[in-house]
């Protein structure tokens, strides 16, 4: 939320509907982990309303993700989704959906902890090639001098409800593939 506006806790709460008194809290450890700065304060009633902004998009290692409060994770996560789901939105209405590179696969799995694990750690490797296949292309385009064509990728893996055999069945794997049949040359998943 605090990458999108600037806010104080009292108005995080409202938009939360949590206890000021938990989001306040939370803010402070933000606050002190360097992940939200203060950017004002306006006098209240013989008090001071502090107003916070993100810092910076975080990227979270598996063990700091582990300590996060309950409230706070869910929090996150709702805002993500919501940026992603008005990105995603904006890119299908703009037509971003129709390059025949396009890639969308969803995969239903049973997973024990090493699978878990193992999946965690294929999605690590993934991101890195991403992000190489990214500067890569930027340090073309800039050699070229021009720009290129803007892509998003997102990739999750999360735990979902439990399904019976026959629904597990008909929806445990939906692609969507280049419009020749083939795997795509590049993703968005």
């Amino acid at each position: 939320m605090l990458e999108d506006q600037v806010s104080s806790p009292s108005e995080l709460a409202q938009k939360l509907h949590a206890p000021l008194g938990n989001v306040s809290y939370h803010v402070r450890i933000l606050a002190s982990l360097n992940l939200i700065k203060l950017v004002s304060e306006t006098p209240r009633r013989g008090s001071v309303e502090h107003h916070y902004t993100a810092v910076a998009i975080p990227v979270i290692s598996d063990e700091a993700w582990s300590n996060v409060p309950e409230i706070v994770k869910n929090a996150m996560v709702a805002a993500a989704l919501e940026q992603l789901g008005a990105t995603i939105n904006a890119a299908a209405a703009a037509g971003g959906f129709n390059r025949p590179e396009m890639h969308l696969s969803r995969t239903a799995l049973e997973l024990d902890e090493e699978g878990w694990a193992r999946m965690a750690e294929e999605t690590r490797r993934w991101m890195e090639r991403v992000e190489e296949i990214g500067h890569e292309a930027a340090d073309r385009l800039a050699e070229a001098g021009r720009s290129g064509d803007h892509a998003t990728m997102v990739t999750m893996v999360f735990e979902s409800p439990a399904r019976d055999d026959a629904e597990e069945h008909e929806h445990g794997t939906a692609h969507r593939r280049a419009s020749d049949g083939s795997h795509p040359r590049s993703s968005a998943a």
